[in-house]
């Protein structure tokens, strides 16, 4: 008897009324109840005693754990989502850089030509058709994060309201979080499939910061959203379910039917011999065949015999890399042929910013876009000077105004590691008990001139800002004795926000070049004889021409002159053209600021408030305003942290040494 309650705990028996039955049942019960409890503690009574796991931190943990035991909605029948969630720190980013890049992404959803029609994006929420973007900003003033969303249905075509689909989809995800939600949203169709972009506020109804539990983040909103478009849609016929699975066979990228033959693997071998039950079963093991034949085809796949492959242990990593890369290139092709331009495709490149090694490109911005809609993160399709045409990743982008279409730019590998300047940094430091300053430098370094200590401390000026190092009172700084070890993990996370540095060289177009009265790109091709770098087809071609329009106009205006075939060029000439350029925009910005244009000379100071940044043809200046009087001076990136701020700085030659965020003491940067 015994032995049948042990098989079957749940079979009714005879007994008292309200009798819970012997104890091995109770215990079961009990045991039921505490790993419903620890799915979700709030909804079946208080926490378990032990257990823990960080998975149930935050709302939806329950709803994350259900999605991520049952799988996929319904199976192969249920419709797919995907879902890109991602955690936006609104509180990180000194100078209000995390509400800035939330005001930029609010901005970029709602951009040009991703409505059906081709029109800017329609903001909405979840009662009202038109959203008002600045109030739902304002609202997220002070908030410590906030959640950039996409939701991406596969069949999302095929709804006939989007936006009451994304509506249900928020509502369920409410019901499993438990508070109601602040949100706002725009649908994109100018993808293959639509999407729709949504920003959700990271707090809840009671005002407090919002956390959402991992694995709902991975599990639970996406299974939601399948279940959701499921029952709008109906299950998956097996007629759509085999042509989709017909379509994998053939792709160079990872699939569904991948993922199964890596499953089957044993010890790096697919054993495919045995006769699988009639039916579908059948039907997915002749498609594993056929992708095995393409996977031989690309060298990652070996047949030993009928039915047995090695497997290539780089086959996941090489498809996905493979996926990407044929991604890349459609990019490539659509965004060239929206600007009119035919370039081969053998002559398309992917520049790889993880390449320390990899040569500066110079070219002409062709296309620019965002290669992750999350994050902010930017690529730009280059003409190269080379004839090529380049692919690039930037990353994230400190002012996107400065990568404009025609633009001339160097891209190059972002540099990572320590620094030599670190060293010394950390070798004074260390002399002089964990503080570094101008005089202990000096002790340190007798042969160290001013400026380059100056470049040390702005060295330390922006590491501040990260907070790897304390200034001072006095002027100086208090370095940790890991210094080295924080520089090397801060260099790292910068270069993966960053993997390129970007330099732009011309503001303006080849056209716009040819006669500007500055000094252009062009110039400074021409006077260090750069011509020769410049392929004979492409953007290279282009430039060519360019470059005699511009040596003809600079013969007319007597800053040239051509003899025996050899054009030769005046004096100090690049000089002569910015000083030409910067008069001539100071006479115009001072009779719209109704003050007087000064130009600073070598060794003055500049003091005033930077206004904004000014694009010239000669390069990018930066306007400092003061009673009655400006100046134009060479812009530098640090500057944007004090815009409508006052700044002070030394002219040093053809740049300024700025001094920042002064304290007592002294303190450039």
């Amino acid at each position: 008897m015994a032995d049948d309650r042990d098989r079957y705990p749940f079979q009714p028996r005879l007994g008292r009324i309200r009798s819970r039955g012997d104890a091995a049942a109770r215990t079961h019960v009990r045991r039921v109840l505490a790993a419903v409890g620890r799915i979700n503690p709030r909804r079946f009574g208080a926490a378990p005693k032990s257990g823990f796991s960080g998975t149930r931190i935050g709302r939806g943990a329950g709803a994350g754990h259900v999605a991520a035991w049952r799988g996929p909605p319904r199976g192969l029948r249920g419709r797919r989502v995907v879902v890109k969630f991602h955690i936006a720190n609104l509180a990180g980013g000194g100078g209000g850089g995390g509400a800035a890049a939330a005001r930029l992404h609010v901005a970029y959803i709602q951009r040009e030509g991703v409505d059906r029609d081709g029109d800017p994006g329609k903001l909405y929420g979840p009662e009202t058709d038109a959203a008002d973007g600045k109030a739902f900003l304002k609202r997220c003033e002070g908030d410590r994060h906030q959640f950039p969303i996409i939701v991406s249905a596969e069949d999302g075509a095929e709804l006939t309201d989007l936006k009451a689909y994304v509506r249900q989809v928020m509502a369920r995800m409410e019901t499993d979080l438990d508070t109601r939600l602040d949100w706002v949203a725009v649908d994109h169709y100018d993808t293959e499939h639509p999407h729709t972009h949504i920003v959700l506020r990271g707090k809840d109804d009671r005002g407090r910061d919002l956390i959402i539990a991992r694995d709902y983040i991975a599990h639970g909103m996406r299974a939601q959203a399948g279940e959701i478009l499921t029952e709008e849609l109906g299950l998956r016929t097996d007629l759509e379910i085999e042509q989709a699975m017909r379509a994998e066979v053939a792709k160079e990228r990872l699939t569904f039917l991948d993922r199964e033959i890596l499953r089957e693997t044993d010890a790096g071998v697919f054993d495919g011999r045995g006769t699988a039950e009639p039916g579908f079963a059948r039907f997915k093991q002749t498609l594993k065949l056929g992708r095995l034949e393409k996977l031989e085809r690309l060298g990652l796949a070996e047949a030993l015999e009928p039915g047995r492959w090695r497997i290539d242990p780089a086959l996941e990593t090489t498809l996905r890399a493979l996926g990407r890369r044929g991604d890349i290139i459609k990019t490539m092709q659509a965004d060239l042929a929206g600007k009119g331009l035919n370039r081969p495709a053998r002559g398309f490149a992917i520049f790889d910013g993880a390449d320390r090694l990899a040569k500066p490109l110079v070219g002409r911005v062709a296309a620019r876009g965002i290669s992750d809609e999350l994050r902010n993160r930017f690529y730009v399709v280059l003409d190269g000077v080379d004839g090529r045409t380049h692919y690039v990743e930037l990353g994230a982008v400190a002012d996107p105004a400065d990568v404009r279409d025609g633009a001339v730019v160097e891209i190059r590998a972002a540099g990572t590691g320590v620094k030599p300047a670190d060293r010394t940094i950390a070798a004074v430091a260390e002399r002089e008990g964990g503080v570094y300053s101008d005089d202990a430098h000096q002790r340190f370094d007798k042969t160290a001139r001013t400026e380059f200590r100056r470049a040390h401390v702005r060295r330390l000026e922006a590491l501040r800002r990260s907070n790897l190092v304390a200034r001072r009172p006095d002027g100086s700084w208090q370095v940790p004795e890991d210094y080295l070890a924080r520089v090397e993990r801060h260099e790292a996370r910068r270069a993966a926000r960053a993997p390129v540095q970007l330099e732009t060289l011309s503001h303006l177009g080849l056209a716009d070049m040819a006669g500007a009265d500055g000094a252009t790109w062009l110039d400074r091709v021409l006077t260090q004889d750069g011509a020769g770098t410049l392929a004979e087809a492409g953007f290279g071609a282009e430039a060519r021409a360019a470059l005699a329009a511009r040596r003809a106009w600079l013969v007319r205006e007597g800053l040239a002159r051509d003899d025996q075939g050899e054009t030769l060029y005046a004096r100090g000439l690049l000089k002569t053209l910015q000083k030409r350029e910067l008069n001539r925009v100071g006479d115009e910005m001072a009779s719209a600021l109704g003050k007087a244009h000064v130009i600073p000379g070598p060794g003055e100071r500049v003091d005033g408030v930077y206004n904004r940044p000014v694009r010239l043809a000669s390069g990018k200046y930066a306007l400092i305003e003061r009673g009655k009087s400006f100046s134009l001076v060479p812009w530098r990136d640090v500057l944007e942290r004090s815009r409508g701020k006052t700044v002070s700085g030394v002219v040093r030659g053809a740049t300024i040494s700025w001094e920042l965020g002064r304290q007592k003491g002294r303190g450039i940067s």
